[in-house]
């Protein structure tokens, strides 16, 4: 092959890459969008159920991608959004979940609408925090930055015996190349995406939180 036909074949290679669309950038417009909608919202418009639910759906193959260590917060996440997603065929916004349940006294009752989206919240928060430490080391594996996050999200709300498996589990964790490799992604693009989730989900953390602290509802459960 001559030169000019291998440097229009690696410019088309390089063209396709940039417009693939990976789980990473998927996750990260859908919550642009969301957090898009937050800061230029009236009085009056509320974030609706099945948008919130469609973003976070996105986000349960970050879970699987992380394998055992992660496999307890995966099945956990997955169920509760499935959850939110069935309430949204009744309710159409966060507010009308959260209002129901006070109403009823059963905000913090396992299984209520209310508990699975703190727990939705949770997991959000969690991939926040995972992406934090991931992008604060090169380290070849991922344990530290797992466990970090790990003990600042979730460690404060889980039993003992979850955090031992926890423990156990994050010596499954895949490389930081392997975990790249999973997402179609590299280390450059990979970072721009995950900051990019890191800046949009922190309003819509933050907007969760807000619905429950207006209801004099704690944070810390």
């Amino acid at each position: 092959m001559d030169e000019g036909a291998d440097n229009g074949f690696n410019h088309s290679q390089t063209k396709m890459s940039m417009t693939t669309k990976t789980p990473l950038s998927a996750i990260a417009k859908a919550f642009e969008e969301l957090s898009g909608f937050l800061g230029s919202q009236t009085k009056d418009q509320k974030l609706r159920l099945d948008n919130f639910c469609e973003a976070c759906s996105l986000v349960s193959v970050l879970f699987s991608c992380l394998g055992l260590a992660f496999k307890f917060a995966e099945m956990e996440y997955v169920a509760k959004v499935h959850d939110l997603v069935e309430a949204s065929k009744t309710y159409a916004t966060l507010e009308n979940v959260l209002d129901r349940d006070v109403a009823n006294d059963t905000v913090k009752k396992p299984g209520s609408h209310s508990r699975n989206l703190r727990r939705v919240r949770q997991g959000l928060d969690l991939i926040r925090a995972l992406f934090e430490e991931f992008l604060s080391t090169d380290d070849y594996y991922l344990k530290d930055a797992a466990s970090t996050a790990y003990s600042r999200v979730c460690a404060p709300y889980h039993t003992w015996a979850v955090r031992t498996a926890v423990s156990a589990g994050m010596y499954t964790l895949p490389t930081r190349e392997e975990l790249l490799q999973k997402l179609n992604e590299t280390d450059h693009t990979a970072e721009k995406k995950m900051r990019r989730y890191i800046e949009a989900s922190r309003p819509v953390i933050a907007y969760i939180d807000k619905l429950y602290s207006s209801r004099k509802i704690a944070l810390d459960w």
